[in-house]
């Protein structure tokens, strides 16, 4: 192999590492969402599953803190269209509809831990 086939494997080399880096990072990335509050502040969260309830998707969250002494409750959001068609986050109104998606987030829950 010439010294210019090596300079070229090598580059390649560096090019599929570069990609695999990248789709790591989106994927880190996607999983991560700013909501704002009524205050206009902002706060991060890490979606930690997508569940689905009766025909709709629910988003559960956990808040992105940095004190590691709290722990922070996983909260549930709805997932829904905007007029756009882009997804959006809504807060479950029905107190009904939230304990349904409360008690299938429990039970999914329960069943990793004894898979696990």
């Amino acid at each position: 192999m010439t010294d210019h086939e090596n300079e070229n494997e090598n580059e390649n080399e560096n090019e599929n590492e570069n990609e695999n880096e990248h789709e790591h990072e989106h994927e880190e990335e996607e999983n991560i969402v700013v909501l704002t509050d009524d205050d206009g502040n902002d706060h991060e969260f890490t979606v930690i599953d997508i569940l689905e309830v009766e025909g709709s998707e629910y988003a559960i969250l956990l808040p992105l803190t940095e004190e590691d002494d709290e722990e922070e409750e996983a909260i549930i959001l709805k997932i829904e269209q905007d007029e756009d068609g882009e997804e959006v986050l809504v807060s479950i109104e029905d107190d009904e509809e939230w304990d349904k998606v409360a008690k299938a987030w429990e039970e999914m829950l329960v069943d990793e831990d004894l898979d696990g």
